[in-house]
């Protein structure tokens, strides 16, 4: 039997990165230097590396990279069992749950990976991240878009960065892992996404298209207005408290909002709070976003929320498709 084979793609991100006077700067040839790392390694499966034209610097990630990074894949798709996206930690939880969007139905693995410490320095955790990426990324039962960090698998689109220096810097709030590393790898095939039709989505991302706000003690009218003005929004995530709980007492944001849904522009709401969901009904603060049209977002996280809007948008569907679509659970964003 043939060994697997895994493609892993070099989007950018720190594990890429040497030391400079001027902080971590990408380092020249990291594919070279990444097989020379790895080549100590026996059990591996097959692989190659290949980079973007231009990687990327994680905060200067676009939705327009989102295409870029999935364009790679499904151009390669019929020739690897599985494939590794490296990919800045920073907001890597945001392309995970993109991509899970855009390749859904995926019958192959796709696992991101990077690290906090690059590949070469000490104590770097690549070497740990990039052996755990590769041997999930070539298990068959895997289908779906997930983050291996930390000795454990995630599932894309339920995963959030949540420590800034910590080697385990990504949590799943609202699910449990899909597998987990010790001295062997167990994974949770009760937790896996099942088999679908692949359908695949490639569209042309309008950056401006869709914007966040969290609520705080004191947000003004003036600022969701000045939010709401800009003519390119088509939906906007609002963070709000506990079970979805705004100011609503405040009527010059009750109208706004309102008048925000009423023009097309698809409010939804999240909870900030690290695990839970939200819940319509339970106060009267939560009844009135409800009777104004804000569209209530379960459990899904900001990351996995914003990437929904956008691919739903870049899609072309209207604001009542969007609303209807974003509350039903396609790749297991939700509950």
């Amino acid at each position: 039997m043939s060994r697997p084979r895994v493609l892993v793609l070099y989007a950018g991100g720190t594990i890429g990165m040497v030391p400079s006077a001027r902080g971590y700067r990408p380092m020249a040839d990291f594919a070279a230097v990444l097989r020379r790392q790895l080549a100590a390694f026996a059990g591996l499966p097959a692989w190659e590396v290949v980079e973007l034209a231009q990687p990327i610097d994680s905060a200067n990630l676009q939705p327009a990279h989102w295409r870029e990074i999935a364009a790679e894949l499904v151009a390669r798709w019929e020739e690897w069992d599985g494939f590794v996206v490296l990919h800045g930690t920073d907001t890597m939880a945001w392309s995970a749950s993109a991509l899970s969007f855009m390749l859904q139905g995926a019958d192959k693995p796709v696992i991101f990976s990077g690290a906090q410490i690059p590949l070469g320095q000490p104590r770097s955790d690549a070497p740990a991240n990039l052996q755990g990426a590769l041997a999930l990324a070539a298990d068959p039962r895997i289908r779906e878009v997930a983050i291996y960090f930390g000795n454990r698998l995630l599932r894309g689109n339920r995963s959030r960065k949540v420590h800034a220096d910590r080697l385990a810097a990504f949590e799943s709030p609202n699910y449990l892992p899909l597998a987990e590393a010790g001295i062997g790898i167990v994974v949770h095939e009760d937790r896996l996404l099942r088999p679908r039709a692949r359908e695949f989505r490639l569209p042309v991302f309008d950056p401006s298209a869709v914007a966040a706000l969290t609520v705080y003690p004191g947000l003004s009218a003036s600022v969701l207005e000045a939010l709401l003005a800009d003519p390119a929004l088509r939906a906007l995530v609002l963070c709000s408290y506990g079970v979805g709980n705004a100011p609503t007492a405040d009527a010059p944001l009750r109208t706004l909002l309102g008048a925000a849904v009423a023009r097309g522009v698809v409010v939804v709401n999240i909870t900030q709070c690290a695990t839970g969901s939200v819940v319509p009904g339970s106060y009267a603060t939560g009844s009135a976003l409800a009777e104004i049209g804000v569209v209530a977002g379960a459990n899904l996280t900001l990351e996995a929320a914003f990437a929904k809007l956008h691919v739903l948008i870049a899609c072309g569907l209207d604001a009542a498709q969007i609303r209807t679509q974003f509350c039903r659970p396609v790749c297991g964003e939700l509950d």
